[in-house]
């Protein structure tokens, strides 16, 4: 039976770098590559980073039914074709959304038994770097994201498991070990040493184990801008 994982994150937390990260290292995952409406950034691709498509053209799908899920973001239409979800049962192979949180609560409604993880940054400071070292955005357009950051990370509880993404390798290691648990639990097999391993991994990860850890970034978001020490220059890069 194929899993569906959704991976969210407010803007600027890492996310397209830990899901490319995992694609490497764990086999048996599709990925899908979500339709948009905005124009395309710097050295992005059509059909690889995302499928650009005019608004009526996005609308016509959504008209249609193809789409699994979609939502509008920043005054841009995204959406995940069911067309993904359906190779991905076909090649018995299991599906990676990189999705925001309005489009995570539509598949978790209409598939209950996906499992959903939320990447957070360390903390508000960390987060507004990565968002101007990616240098893609004017200074309002930053603003707008952190601000609609303290709104995505107040739906944390929504999620199975919760990842703070400080250092890369070690979020890496932490989803990977999410995406094997779940595959094992699943399967219903003996757990291997290694396989235990990759269930205790997983096992602190989940929300009810992460609730003291989230509370302080939370905290972060509601401070000023201008208060606490100076970012982290070795996190992780943006999404």
């Amino acid at each position: 039976m194929t899993i569906v994982y959704i991976i969210s994150a407010p803007s600027g937390s890492g996310k397209s770098t830990l899901v490319n990260e995992l694609r490497q290292i764990v086999p048996g995952l599709e990925f899908s590559i979500s339709y948009t409406t905005r124009a395309p950034r710097g050295s992005e691709q059509n059909g690889h980073e995302y499928f650009f498509v005019p608004r009526a053209d996005f609308e016509e799908m959504v008209r249609e039914g193809e789409f699994l899920e979609h939502a509008e973001v920043f005054g841009n239409c995204y959406g995940t074709a069911l067309r993904f979800l359906r190779d991905a049962e076909k090649n018995g192979r299991d599906l990676l959304l990189d999705i925001d949180v309005q489009g995570a609560a539509q598949i978790k409604q209409k598939i209950p038994e996906a499992v959903s993880i939320f990447v957070l940054p360390p903390d508000r400071k960390t987060l507004e770097w990565r968002l101007r070292k990616r240098s893609q955005d004017k200074e309002d357009v930053i603003q707008y994201r952190l601000a609609t950051a303290s709104g995505e990370i107040e739906n944390y509880e929504k999620y199975d498991y919760i990842l703070v993404n400080d250092h890369l390798e070690d979020s890496v290691e932490a989803l990977k070990a999410i995406v094997l648990a779940e595959r094992l639990q699943r399967s219903r097999a003996t757990p291997s040493g290694n396989e235990s391993r990759y269930l205790g991994a997983a096992e602190r990860c989940r929300l009810k184990n992460m609730r003291n850890e989230v509370q302080p970034i939370l905290k972060s978001f509601k401070t000023s801008p201008n208060e606490g020490g100076d970012c982290r220059s070795g996190a992780a890069g943006p999404n």
